[in-house]
Parts: C-alpha cells; sequence; structure tokens
C-alpha cells in the first residue's frame, strides 16, 4: 500500500471540505428539531387525550426511526465507499436498492404496528379511552412516518454523494412547510391531531416529489441492475444496517433507566433533568450535523485507501468538538441564573437546574466525541466496533457511574456522575476508535503486500 501523507494545504483542504460540508447539515437538523417541537405545542393544546395518543405512539416512532437511520447509515458508508473506489455505475444502483428496500422495510414495519396496535397498546399500559384516539390518528401518522422514511434515505444518497446542500436545504423548506401546515390542517380544518400528521405528510410528499427527480437527473440513482449481485448488495447494507438500527434503539431504553432513577428525587428534579437533557441537546447540534456530514468524506477516503487522510480529517472534528465544546459549556456556566430563571419560575427547580449547568456541559466535548466516533465507525465498515462503543457508553460508562454518583452524594452526585460517564465514554471511544483505524491501516497493508 502507498502510505499517503497530509501535508499543511492538505489539512487546511480538509477542514474546508469539512465546513462546506457540515454546514448545510447544521440548518437542517435545527429546522427539523424546530418543527418538532412546533408540533409537539400544537398538540398540547388539543388536550390531554391526543397529548396521551403521542406519548404512546413515540415508542413506536422510535422502532421507524432506527431502521430508517441504520439503513441510511448503510447506505452512506457503502456508496462513499463505492465512489471512492470510482465505480459511479454500481453507486447508482445501490441507491436504487437502498430505495425499494427502505420502501417495502418500513412499509412492513408500519403495516406490523397498525395490526398489532392493541396489543402494543396493551404493553406499553395504555387506558382505553386512548385506544380510540389512536385507531383515528395511527393510520395518518404511520403514512407520514413512511414519506418521512422516503425522504430521508433520499437524503442519505444526497449525503452518499458528497452533496449536504440539497438535503439541508430541503429540510429547511420542508419544516417551514410543515410548521406554516400545522395550524391549518389542526384548527382550520378541524383535524385535531391528525391534522399534524396531515402537514408532515404534504410536506415531505413535496420534498420527495423534488428530490427524486433530482437524484435521477443527477445520476445518484437507477433501478437498473443489470449487471449488479442485489443478493450481496443487500447483504452487504444488512451488514451495516443491523448494528446500526440497535444503536439508535439503544438510547431510549438508556433514558428510560436514567429518568426511572431520576424519578427517586421527586418531580423537581424529573423537570430539571428534562430541561438539562433539551439543553443539552441543543448545545449538541453541531455533533449532529458532523455525524452526518463526515461519513461520506471518510467513505470516500477508505474507497481511496488514504487512511491517513481520514485520521487527520478526524483529528480537526475533534480539535474543533472540544473547543467548542468548551466554550459552549463556559457560555452556559456563566448564564446559568439568568438561564435557570428564564426556562422555569419554580425555585427548586431553579435550584436543581443550576447544579445540571455547573456539571453537565463540561462533559458535553467528551460525548459529543462517542457520538462522532460511532457515526466514523459505521463509515469504516466497523458496525459492530460502533455497536459496542454506544453500548459501552450507555450501559458501562453512563448508567452505573450515574448510579453511583446518586449511591455516594446524593442529588449532587447524580450530575457529577453523568458528567463522568460522558468523560468516560468519550475516553472509551477514543481507544476503540484508534484500534479500528489500526486494523483497518493493517488490513491494507496485508493486501498491499499480498
Amino acid at each position: 500500500m502507498n502510505v499517503k501523507t497530509t501535508t499543511p494545504s492538505g489539512s487546511h483542504s480538509l477542514a474546508h471540505q469539512l465546513f462546506t460540508m457540515t454546514w448545510p447539515m447544521l440548518f437542517g437538523v435545527l429546522s427539523l428539531m424546530s418543527f418538532q417541537l412546533v408540533d409537539s405545542a400544537f398538540i398540547g393544546q388539543l388536550g390531554i387525550l391526543p397529548l396521551a395518543a403521542q406519548g404512546f405512539t413515540l415508542p413506536m416512532q422510535m422502532l421507524v426511526i432506527g431502521l430508517q437511520v441504520g439503513l441510511g447509515i448503510a447506505t452512506t458508508a457503502l456508496i462513499s465507499r463505492v465512489l471512492g473506489n470510482n465505480d459511479h455505475h454500481r453507486a447508482r444502483q445501490l441507491g436504487g436498492v437502498v430505495v425499494i428496500i427502505g420502501d417495502l422495510g418500513i412499509m412492513a414495519l408500519c403495516a406490523a404496528i397498525w395490526f398489532g396496535r392493541h396489543q402494543l397498546l396493551w404493553l406499553l399500559g395504555a387506558p382505553s379511552n386512548v385506544f380510540e384516539v389512536i385507531d383515528s390518528y395511527w393510520p395518518v401518522w404511520l403514512a407520514s412516518a413512511w414519506c418521512g422514511s422516503m425522504v430521508y434515505f433520499a437524503y442519505s444518497i444526497c449525503r452518499a454523494n458528497g452533496n449536504t446542500l440539497l438535503p439541508g436545504i430541503m429540510m429547511v423548506i420542508t419544516s417551514v412547510l410543515n410548521i406554516g401546515l400545522d395550524p391549518l390542517f389542526m384548527f382550520t380544518f378541524n383535524m385535531g391531531i391528525n391534522g399534524a400528521a396531515w402537514a408532515t405528510i404534504v410536506s415531505f410528499s413535496i420534498g420527495m416529489l423534488v428530490v427524486y427527480p433530482l437524484l435521477i437527473k443527477r445520476q445518484w440513482l437507477s433501478f437498473d441492475w443489470r449487471g449488479l449481485a442485489v443478493y450481496k448488495a443487500i447483504k452487504e447494507l444488512i451488514h451495516i444496517m443491523a448494528p446500526a438500527m440497535l444503536s439508535q434503539l439503544l438510547p431510549p431504553v438508556s433514558a428510560i433507566l436514567a429518568t426511572k432513577l431520576v424519578a427517586g428525587f421527586g418531580a423537581a428534579t424529573v423537570a430539571a433533568w428534562a430541561l438539562g437533557s433539551r439543553l443539552e441537546f441543543f448545545s449538541l447540534v453541531i455533533v449532529l450535523a458532523l455525524t452526518m456530514s463526515m461519513p461520506p468524506m471518510v467513505g470516500r477516503l477508505l474507497g481511496r485507501k488514504d487512511i491517513t487522510s481520514i485520521e487527520t480529517l478526524i483529528m480537526i472534528a475533534v480539535h474543533f468538538i472540544l473547543v467548542w465544546q468548551v466554550a459552549i459549556a463556559a457560555v452556559l456556566f456563566f448564564s446559568a441564573p439568568s438561564l435557570t430563571q428564564l426556562l422555569t419560575s419554580d425555585a427548586s427547580v431553579q435550584h436543581i437546574l443550576m447544579i445540571h449547568l455547573t456539571r453537565v456541559p463540561i462533559s458535553l466535548g467528551a460525548l459529543g466525541i462517542c457520538m462522532l466516533m460511532v457515526s466514523v465507525c459505521n463509515a469504516m465498515g466497523l458496525p459492530m466496533r460502533a455497536l459496542l462503543i454506544s453500548a459501552l457508553r450507555l450501559f458501562v460508562c453512563y448508567l452505573p457511574v450515574l448510579w453511583l454518583g446518586v449511591h455516594f452524594a446524593g442529588l449532587t452526585g447524580l450530575f457529577t456522575g453523568a458528567m463522568l460517564g460522558n468523560i468516560a465514554a468519550g475516553l472509551c471511544a477514543w481507544g476503540f476508535y484508534r484500534q479500528g483505524l489500526a486494523s483497518i491501516r493493517n488490513k491494507y497493508r496485508v493486501t498491499s503486500m499480498a
């Protein structure tokens, strides 16, 4: 193997590419988060039963998102690697395979959720008066989930081909459209909670009508599979998709267990934990954008067997995350008194949220590195390593340390435990990534020598 070195100008070029790929995703992710918050706010005006229906929908939504994101990760990893090897024809064919597999997979899952809805609601402990609302809401919601998944697969193909601008713009457009249609369908047309799902169907359908013709026009998508080993392609996708799906399902399980632990301190602590978690999510939005923009770059470099540039690219991202998150932590620390008063008027919640904001944010740089390493390992064709990092982060580094913090120091120990758990997760993830990179380097060296 020819060992490639990265010059300072090469590092600058990689940094520029990373910035160019990331900023559209940043605005896209922010817009999606905004429309979901607005959706929840509008549904909150409808009363208890619609809110309960949405609450019981969330676990099912996590299943759909798990399948959707798992296939999206596999799409980006596989197609970008093939493009890095300059096999554009096969990349187009793989795009077609992804769309069909995603279409059939999501439809099958939605059908299973619908036909098993009463059993699922019984398992979740839903009261009988929610069943009627669910029977009316879920057909429309499942259709909106299918539309959202199909748009997401199109965005994944765009990212795999090195284009984040189109999905970024379309995320903003569909989100703004969704926000605008929400009150129209929910209140003007008097559709209630069903109107929120119809607004999503219309906005995402418009997104599909725009994006899919562009994919075909730009020759990123083809349903002509002549010469493609379809079974082998599906097997490759599932090899990456299955662990990635499991990775997506682990955080909700962890969140349930953490909330159960937090609930032992009372309603005020649960409220403060929820507010702090929401602030954490917003402060990590640039990390989320990086987890979307970096995999296609890593995949292409891997296809060219340029391991040195992969290492340089990841170091650039890691340094940026650490500096950025320390800056965010400093802002949250010094603005904590005014921020807590802005977010809640309850004195006890303010006091607990202050403890959160003066401890946990300093560890979000390490958490961001952990999230990035999961994404990078998937892009490097190491899905089991990515799954292992996710599992270790949640069930070895985070939850046990959280419990130890509570056991030894009570309420303050809860937040100290969260801080130390995030730091431990970042360190473990970095170690596992370095081992994975070394194994790939050795693999290509042996292949080259052979």
